[in-house]
């Protein structure tokens, strides 16, 4: 197939590119804004015969429409993803994770061409620290920040037109990644490059918030089931079972960096910050056979940690503004 990434040069995207590329032998066109979390060198090294980029904004009607029509699928990453930059200015969350989707599934209705919408746990809202409940395919919309109800606008208009024009479209909702080439600003990252850094890690509140956490690879693998086997209309949950809360993951980057646990310091926490996140990824198993592979989150955060110790002139360019930009923050 002749697969056109959206967002591809972003964290999740770029990582999927790189497994196509891999592990596959279909044809790859990148579409990416290249704004502050698009990175060309996330896709360095990648084969000119096989991989194509192209800069460009998904609410881009005429370029979207050519290219749609020249592939034979789409996996939709391409989105506006930080919860505190949408708290800042929801206007650019708005502009592409709501008329940019709509502009993509416009083209792929015209085209007739295969789609598949990446989403975010986040849609769900959260659950209550001691509650056993996980999310499920079926569980009602609840999203609590800009970032969040933008992702739940996007998926909703994806089901419509799959409802009312026949789009040839799935979705997946996954819970939080991580791996190589995530932007500094966010969680993981950002306390691992505080620490290689000689920098103490940052805490919201008590860290007492939990995340089920996903390698990105995973989260590759997942997708690429869903695209090549996935019921037409229908919602998969993907989730690997790595729930931690911040305080713990922090302590454990520590340990894994040889420090003392305890050697972070708190911040001031989010507003409206989400207490829990956990997926119920059953259907996915069941239904299409995916497994994680990396089913210790202990060895692929350490995996995740040498990859920035590794890569330092990946992130060192942006890490001092980003740095800044939480400081003034308060956190």
């Amino acid at each position: 197939m002749r697969i056109l990434v959206t967002g591809g040069a972003g964290f999740i995207g770029s990582n999927f590119v790189h497994y196509l590329i891999d592990e596959t032998e279909h044809d790859v066109t990148v579409l990416d804004k290249l704004t502050y979390a698009g990175n060309l060198a996330s896709l360095d090294g990648l084969p000119e015969g096989r991989f194509t980029f192209v800069k460009g904004d998904i609410a881009d009607t005429e370029l979207v429409d050519g290219l749609v029509a020249s592939h034979d699928a789409v996996v939709h990453y391409a989105a506006e993803s930080h919860n505190d930059n949408s708290l800042a200015d929801p206007r650019p969350f708005v502009d592409t994770n709501i008329i940019g989707t709509y502009t993509l599934i416009e083209a792929a209705r015209k085209h007739g061409t295969r789609f598949h919408h990446i989403s975010t746990d986040e849609v769900y809202g959260d659950l209550e620290l001691a509650d056993p409940e996980r999310f499920t395919e079926s569980t009602a919309y609840n999203p609590s920040s800009p970032y969040s109800s933008t992702k739940a606008g996007s998926d909703l208009l994806v089901r419509a037109w799959v409802r009312s024009f026949g789009l040839e479209a799935t979705i997946s909702n996954c819970s939080n990644n991580y791996g190589p080439y995530q932007h500094v600003e966010k969680f993981i990252p950002r306390q691992i490059t505080n620490v290689l850094r000689g920098q103490r890690p940052k805490l919201y509140g008590t860290g007492e918030n939990v995340r089920d956490w996903i390698h990105a690879n995973d989260h590759s693998r997942a997708v690429l089931t869903i695209l090549e086997r996935g019921r037409i209309g229908e919602t998969y949950l993907i989730g690997a079972d790595g729930e931690e809360s911040n305080k713990d993951v922090v302590e454990l980057i520590l340990e894994l960096t040889g420090q003392p646990r305890d050697a972070y310091d708190h911040v001031n926490d989010r507003p409206g910050h989400d207490l829990r996140y956990a997926i119920d990824s059953t259907k996915l198993r069941t239904e299409l056979g995916w497994r994680p592979q990396f089913q210790d989150f202990r060895s692929g955060l350490a995996a995740t940690i040498d990859w920035y110790r590794a890569n330092e002139d990946w992130w060192a360019p942006v890490k001092d503004a980003t740095e800044a930009k939480y400081a003034a923050q308060g956190q």
